[in-house]
């Protein structure tokens, strides 16, 4: 227990710690969704947010370790919630939607948000107090407050170091922005690939081979490092270097080299590479089993202590669960009235109450399952590490499975408005899943310094609403500037679509299963696959002592996304790796790392929040390409002459920020 009478006044849930954390929200917010929407891939806002918050909150003497803790929390649920785009654009992609409309995205976001909170409450004790789970962001992020914030033994070394953090994740950005800004005036090629055809005594298959010169991508490779990094790069062996020469020379096909590789690995390998997401995911949950039932007992048990009106010291006090449970209900039938209101004007109307009553049991069922899932995987290999896109899969396939049991035990006609009501509810349950798996990491952040639990999870209700808001308007200018791959094509002559990876698996996904046309073949394969990935997985470990390892979901990841994306996230985490062997016999070695994680950070923001300004751009000009100086380049040979230039400002960057860690 904390002695609050030997620690500063507590300072923590003030009007200005809010608005920090929820402008900073809007902004990680705003970056994550334009990365997932590109890679899918998305980066934890903890610690930039914590780091910036250090350094603006200094200027205030009363400022405390715990307010800048309710920075971060605020900050970093608004970041965590842009994870909804994962799933939210596949209404687009299936044509229910044209655009995004605001109270709808809003309210799909924030009650799932909410819900999210509110069902991981429950599980702080067991998830997070009563556990040796290792939780490696949160713990980090723990450590950054401690030696950074006024009034916590802070050193005039941590001082020097807050004002460091910020000035490199506002280098970085810049950085990022400004060779975004050269690649779309075409003065460097940020994208190239070549295609051919293998000799006939190695099959004659078509494939091809491509990379992308992305700081953003760059700085996501150095976040997710060398092991997942390298898992990525298999995917894309098995995919380019096996599957699509295989299956191209067995299938032949129509068009060009690069139209036969393309569509092959677009309709077909993508498949396999989704089926072995799903089995990777499933796995995960099965490992997970056995702690989770343990965890749910422990809270419980928790729960009737509290009951019996236990005295709690104020770091242990969570809100009330009678409070609790009058949220999750309001925000529930909130729910309930916004599926109605779906089902209006659709084959669905005439069975709304049965609809509704089943679309409610599954986010309730469903929506604590993954809250408690998520929340344990949080804890064990960190946020951004845990294969919420897995759950968003599995949550479709089975939502998508009981719509199409509801058509024939209800007599309701084929209409689109199933696969929609299907990918709405899953939604909202992707919500729960991705917002639990934040929360628990800040509360174990919290735990590490003292904060108060009720405090933090009001701090985490506003980053819900803060990120609910910002994410429709920003979905609706990217798609009006852009598109997504499998969705209606640009409006606007010459946009580039974006690929939304997941979105475009879920719709996929949705719409297979309850038309009966998804090639449960190729997934079946992938899950084959997955199988095996699995078994490698677990041998590396067991021989290495856990050295070596090749994170399943990560290789079927390189087999479905894009190889381009792919590679860019490579090169970041071999180079992220090479800057940690750079300065790890350093004195100041941990400083350095430490600030080359803010570096990757705000190469990521500069990069996204160009990328959302662009399409801002795009969308008032009328223009697909409104920075383009240049005339188009020939693809290759103008990568050549971007490559120096790409390579010169990424050594360029780290050794500045290993610079500035020697110089505290």
């Amino acid at each position: 227990m904390t002695d609050t009478a030997t620690t500063p006044k507590r300072i923590e849930l003030t009007l200005r710690a809010l608005i920090l954390g929820s402008i900073l929200g809007v902004v990680f917010t705003a970056a994550n969704v334009y990365l997932g929407l590109r890679v899918g891939l998305t980066f934890a806002s903890a610690i930039p947010a914590a780091v910036i918050s250090m350094a603006l909150l200094r200027v205030f003497q009363s400022s405390t370790i715990w307010e800048n803790m309710t920075v971060q929390t605020v900050a970093s649920v608004g970041g965590a919630m842009s994870s909804i785009i994962f799933v939210l654009p596949a209404l687009v992609m299936v044509g229910w939607w044209t655009n995004f409309p605001f109270w709808q995205s809003f309210l799909i976001c924030a009650f799932g948000g909410v819900l999210g909170v509110t069902f991981s409450i429950p599980l702080r004790r067991a998830l997070v107090v009563n556990t040796d789970l290792p939780y490696p962001e949160g713990i980090a992020a723990a450590e950054v407050l401690k030696v950074g914030s006024r009034g916590a033994g802070q050193t005039e070394s941590a001082v020097r170091e807050n004002k460091a953090g910020l000035l490199t994740v506002v280098v970085g950005s810049v950085a990022s922005a400004l060779f975004a800004f050269l690649a779309a005036a075409r003065v460097f090629v940020a994208e190239a690939a070549t295609f051919f055809k293998l000799p006939a005594a190695l099959g004659g298959g078509a494939t091809g081979m491509g990379g992308g010169l992305s700081l953003a991508l760059l700085g996501a490779g150095h976040l997710v490092g060398l092991a997942v990094g390298l898992a990525m790069l298999a995917g894309v062996i098995i995919a380019w270097g096996i599957a699509v020469p295989v299956m191209t020379a067995m299938q032949g096909g129509e068009g060009t080299v690069e139209e036969i590789a393309t569509t092959l690995w677009r309709t077909q390998v993508r498949f396999i590479g989704a089926g072995a997401i799903g089995i990777a995911a499933i796995w995960t949950l099965l490992k997970l089993a056995g702690p989770l039932i343990a965890g749910v007992t422990s809270a419980l048990a928790a729960q009737r202590a509290r009951s019996s009106n236990e005295v709690l010291d104020i770091t242990e006090q969570d809100i009330p669960l009678k409070l609790v449970s009058l949220i999750s209900l309001a925000v529930l039938v909130a729910i309930g009235v916004l599926l109605w209101s779906f089902t209006n004007g659709t084959p669905l109307a005439a069975q709304a109450p049965a609809i509704v009553a089943g679309g409610l049991i599954y986010v309730v069922l469903i929506g604590f399952i993954v809250a408690a899932v998520c929340g344990y995987m949080a804890g064990l290999i960190g946020s951004s590490n845990s294969p919420v896109s897995g759950v968003g899969i599995i949550a479709i396939i089975t939502a998508a499975s009981l719509m199409l049991g509801a058509m024939q035990l209800l007599a309701i006609p084929a209409d689109p408005s199933i696969i929609a009501f299907a990918l709405m509810i899953t939604a909202v349950v992707f919500a729960v899943a991705v917002i639990s798996n934040d929360n628990l990491q800040d509360l174990k952040t919290g735990q590490l310094v003292g904060a108060t639990p009720w405090r933090q999870q009001t701090a985490l209700l506003v980053g819900v609403v803060a990120g609910s808001l910002v994410i429709p308007p920003i979905l609706d200018l990217l798609n009006g500037a852009y598109g997504f791959v499998g969705g209606p094509p640009p409006s606007v002559p010459g946009a580039q679509p974006l690929p939304a990876p997941q979105a475009t698996l879920i719709s996929a996904l949705a719409g297979g299963v309850i038309d009966g046309n998804l090639r449960w073949d190729l997934i079946g394969i992938g899950a084959a696959l997955g199988v095996v990935l699995i078994v490698v997985d677990e041998l590396l470990v067991r021989t290495s002592g856990g050295k070596r390892k090749a994170p399943p979901l990560a290789v079927a990841m390189g087999i479905y996304l894009p190889m381009a994306t792919t590679m860019a996230v490579v090169v970041g985490a071999v180079a992220g790796k090479l800057y940690d062997n750079w300065v790890s016999k350093t004195a100041y070695a941990e400083t350095a790392k430490r600030l080359g994680v803010l570096l990757a950070s705000g190469l990521i923001v500069g990069e996204s929040l160009f990328g959302v300004f662009t399409a801002a751009v795009i969308v008032s000009t009328n223009n697909g390409e409104p920075f383009g100086l240049i005339p188009a380049g020939s693809g290759w040979p103008a990568m050549l002459v971007a490559v120096p230039a790409f390579l010169l400002v990424v050594y360029g960057l780290y050794a500045w920020t290993k610079s500035k860690a020697a110089r505290i």
